[in-house]
């Protein structure tokens, strides 16, 4: 029998960013994942606060190389990996330096959040998926953490359905309580379309470019979630309407056993 495989998008993950208890859970499940006889693979942003040397990150040049387009901008990709400690497992990080650089995540020294945010997450999003595609690897489940990954499911519905790579592709997306109060650009629903296969009504999701919208998108376009206990009103709501979508429920202030979410995976992949 195939070993299935299993892709983690994060925008965070112990020990290398560690921001919410995402950042816990995107560590603990590859592990277990991969001692239960799956492929894991695992992306993430290369934020400037990541150190290199004392990650052992180094870059891989057969991956790196990419072009990724914003709204008629190119702007290059580079790929680097390294191993998880205490796993024999490697984590890839995307990196740009006009993106990625900075040493600070989302928010400058007057915590002001980044103009760029919203290019940085459409540069992410379609990069992770350009770089599934260079790895000729097909995976089972995508499972997206965090609001930087909020526009895969809807990617994955739109410009890449018909791409060989994701035919068999379920995406899980956790929805968790709001991480940021601020907006992004105005011009950001005209710059995520990044085909012509994406719509009006796929980017009247995200239009309103604040927190509550990105999970409202994310939800609305996931085959399965992870919901949280917390949730802003409006995504609540939302997530009452939405029919014929496998969920996981889970206590943000109880530690979930990373078996659950594997039982989960496996509940998606055999049905």
């Amino acid at each position: 029998m195939e070993k299935k495989r299993i892709l983690i998008i994060t925008q965070e993950m112990d020990p290398y960013l560690a921001l919410t208890e995402a950042s816990k859970i995107a560590n603990e499940l590859p592990k277990y994942m991969l001692e239960s006889g799956m492929e894991i693979r695992v992306l993430m942003p290369k934020f400037g606060t990541i150190n290199e040397r004392r990650h052992r990150l180094h870059e891989v040049v057969r991956l790196s190389g990419i072009n990724v387009i914003i709204n008629d901008e190119d702007y290059p990709l580079v790929i680097k990996v390294a191993s998880l400690p205490g796993a024999r497992l490697q984590v890839y990080f995307l990196d740009n330096e006009d993106f990625f650089k900075r040493k600070l995540v989302f928010h400058d020294e007057n915590n002001k959040f980044f103009e760029d945010n919203s290019d940085r997450m459409i540069f992410f999003c379609k990069g992770c998926l350009e770089t599934v595609r260079k790895f000729g690897w097909a995976p089972d489940i995508i499972h997206c953490f965090g609001w930087m990954t909020s526009l895969i499911p809807m990617y994955l519905k739109t410009t890449y359905k018909d791409d060989p790579i994701f035919t068999n592709t379920k995406v899980v997306y956790s929805v968790f309580d709001n991480e940021f109060k601020d907006t992004l650009k105005s011009d950001f629903t005209t710059k995520l379309a990044i085909s012509e296969d994406i719509s009006k009504k796929h980017i009247d999701y995200f239009k309103a470019g604040d927190n509550t919208s990105l999970l409202i998108g994310g939800s609305q376009f996931a085959d399965a979630l992870v919901v949280g206990d917390i949730l802003d009103a409006k995504v609540s709501s939302h997530l009452k309407k939405t029919k014929g979508k496998k969920v996981l429920k889970i206590e943000s202030k109880i530690e979930t056993p990373v078996q659950v979410f594997g039982d989960f995976y496996q509940n998606i992949i055999s049905n």
